[in-house]
C-alpha cells in the first residue's frame, strides 16, 4: 500500500525529511507522495515515519494503490538496489 497526502495537509514540512526512501516531495498545492517510491517505511521502520509526525492526519492508505506487504518489501529491495547502483555523491542519505 502506497500512502497518499489529503489536500487537508498544512504543508508543515514535517514528512518531507523523515522518508527513508525520498517519495515525498512538494506538489503544486501541497505535499505529495510518489507511489512508486512509498513502502510504507517497510524496510526503515515499522510504522511510517510521515503518518507517525503528521501533526493533522492527512495520510491515509492511498486506496488506489493497495499493496501486500511482501509487494512493499520487493519495492523497498528494489529501491536498495537502485540506490546502490548510483555513485555514492548521488545516493540518498542513509537513515
Amino acid at each position: 500500500m502506497a500512502l497518499t497526502i489529503t489536500d487537508e495537509c498544512i504543508n508543515c514540512d514535517v514528512c518531507e525529511p523523515e522518508c527513508p526512501n525520498q517519495a515525498i516531495f512538494l506538489g503544486v498545492e501541497h505535499y505529495e507522495i510518489d507511489g512508486n517510491r512509498c513502502t510504507e517505511c517497510v524496510g526503515h521502520y515499522d510504522e511510517p515515519q510521515c503518518v507517525a509526525l503528521c501533526p493533522v492526519a492527512c495520510i491515509p492508505v492511498d486506496p488506489s494503490r493497495i499493496e501486500s506487504r511482501e509487494t512493499l518489501w520487493q519495492k523497498f529491495r528494489r529501491l536498495q538496489a537502485e540506490n546502490s547502483a548510483l555513485p555514492a555523491k548521488n545516493r540518498p542519505p542513509v537513515l
